[in-house]
């Protein structure tokens, strides 16, 4: 375990930007794009203003999130891998020291899988190719480690195919929200 988690880190270090590489802003700013509060604030903005399938979806979207973002927070808290030293990323390094899953990465896997379960189709493209860029910016810019992002992929993939599944069932649940 101990040479897995070794070359895991040097795979990493290999992917990381130097913060005067050229890209280093595009791959901030990327990172940050996965914020579950700007998702969170843009699905409500869709939610109030769209129309019913767009507030349906988004309120699935919402919904998705915020579930996901609850079990990852208590796989971290289990798990307790320490972020990649640095010095980048200081709110979610005091906010959140733990890497194991990414919860960026989660959270782009489900969305992608629920934006092109959701549709429109052009914005499950879009969602879908922004997705593993988000989450090679979070190994790019420091703050995780390449097996925290792959973990946290997988993890959002399957949880995106579960909420689909179950959005009947969360439709009529809570119906007042859709």
């Amino acid at each position: 375990m101990k040479q897995l988690l070794q070359l895991d880190a040097d795979l990493s270090a290999q992917l990381r930007l130097s913060q005067s590489s050229r890209f280093w802003k595009l791959a901030a700013f990327t990172a940050h794009s996965g914020d579950s509060w700007f998702w969170m604030l843009g699905l409500f903005i869709i939610w109030l203003v769209g129309n019913k399938e767009w507030h349906q979806s988004s309120a699935l979207m919402a919904a998705g999130v915020a579930g996901l973002a609850l079990f990852v927070f208590a796989l971290k808290f289990t798990i307790r891998r320490q972020r990649p030293p640095g010095d980048w990323g200081a709110i979610y390094r005091n906010t959140d020291p733990h890497s194991f899953p990414s919860g960026h990465a989660a959270r782009a896997g489900l969305l992608a899988v629920m934006a092109m379960g959701l549709g429109p189709s052009w914005f499950g493209i879009l969602v879908l190719i922004w997705s593993p860029l988000v989450s090679l910016s979070r190994v790019g810019t420091g703050v995780h480690y390449l097996s925290d992002i792959i973990a946290g992929l997988l993890l959002g993939i399957v949880a995106g195919f579960v909420v689909l599944a179950l959005s009947p069932w969360l439709m009529h649940t809570f119906s007042i929200f859709f």
